[in-house]
């Protein structure tokens, strides 16, 4: 049985920028140093890594709704590293040929950008982007239309398949959610110079890159202060998805409409699909046999996110 672990956790770029309270900054620092410190015994020969981007490194012009990298690079935004992920090429080719196997309509880069998405958990959760080899696995969370959790269940669990026959020690991260709703501009309603910036905004300038961000930092400044047309938090959805999560309700979990999840949660709550990916990889490389639990919970305003982590250990580690 292959020794798996799972490990599902939010990410935000506001760490660092607009705070809560020192006590909950605490508080979250613990519980990531907590699962790090699970990583570093578990001792991973291989990660698994599902995570969104937000406009950084996939673009309008030729949007795939899932990608593997066969290579990759962090672009550095916000506080994250600038720099190549160890990417095992031939593993993510097979694991590449493996899923599309499996009828998982998949595309493949060899010069994947990816941001904070993938490059916060990897240096949150294991001390850098390079410390393990990492499979980067795209989702589409932003730029309609976005694909259903079936389909994300459906490309986890062909992940898992594949993680199943290599005979390693493997650890599965979903990056993102849960609730929240940042300002992340929609082709529909985009000015032609923002639609340009959707379709083609690939290697932005510094000054441009700066300038974004910075509009980020002040949307999350007014929504703390509840000063914001941002959709609110929803910490009921929250904790049901979680729920669903640990329990392993498929039925439920492929039951979810994305209409309904923006209505619910925010257009960004697109990325929890990120953890259905993770935890269908985690139950078909064990076989179902893996517990599955909430970790930590808490509604943070100030970075604009439903803020969580949810774990898993198969049965044989």
């Amino acid at each position: 049985m292959t020794k798996a672990l799972l490990t599902c956790l939010s990410h935000t770029p506001l760490k660092g920028y607009v705070d809560p309270l020192p006590a909950v900054v605490d508080e979250v620092g613990q519980v990531v140093a907590q699962l790090r410190a699970e990583i570093e015994a578990f001792d991973p020969e291989l990660v698994f890594l599902f995570a969104p981007d937000h406009y950084n490194g996939f673009f309008l012009d030729a949007m795939p709704q899932l990608c593997i990298g066969t290579a990759a690079d962090s672009v550095g935004d916000y506080r994250t590293s600038a720099g190549p992920l160890a990417v095992p090429r031939e593993l993510a080719e097979a694991c590449a040929a493996d899923v599309v196997a499996r009828d998982i309509d998949l595309a493949v880069s060899y010069r994947m950008q990816v941001d904070h998405g993938f490059a916060q958990p990897l240096e949150e959760l294991t001390g850098s982007l390079t410390r393990y080899p990492v499979i980067p696995l795209f989702i589409n969370s932003v730029a309609p239309p976005v694909v259903s959790f079936r389909r994300a269940r459906q490309f986890g669990e062909a992940v898992g398949e594949f993680a199943r026959q290599q005979g390693k020690r493997v650890l599965f991260i979903g990056s993102g959610g849960l609730s929240h709703n940042p300002p992340v501009p929609q082709m529909a309603t985009a000015t032609p110079e923002v639609a340009e910036r959707l379709i083609a905004g690939r290697n932005p300038t510094a000054e441009a890159r700066a300038a974004r961000q910075q509009r980020t930092i002040d949307a999350a400044t007014g929504f703390a202060g509840g000063n914001s047309p941002l959709h609110p938090l929803n910490p009921n959805w929250d904790e049901a998805f979680m729920a669903n999560l640990a329990c392993q309700d498929w039925a439920a979990l492929d039951g979810y409409g994305n209409d309904a999840i923006t209505e619910a949660a925010g257009a960004s709550a697109h990325e929890v699909k990120t953890w259905v990916a993770a935890n269908a990889a985690m139950n078909a490389a064990t076989g179902g046999h893996y517990t599955a639990r909430p970790r930590y919970y808490r509604a943070i305003p100030e970075w604009i996110a439903g803020f969580a982590a949810l774990t898993g250990t198969s049965a044989s580690a």
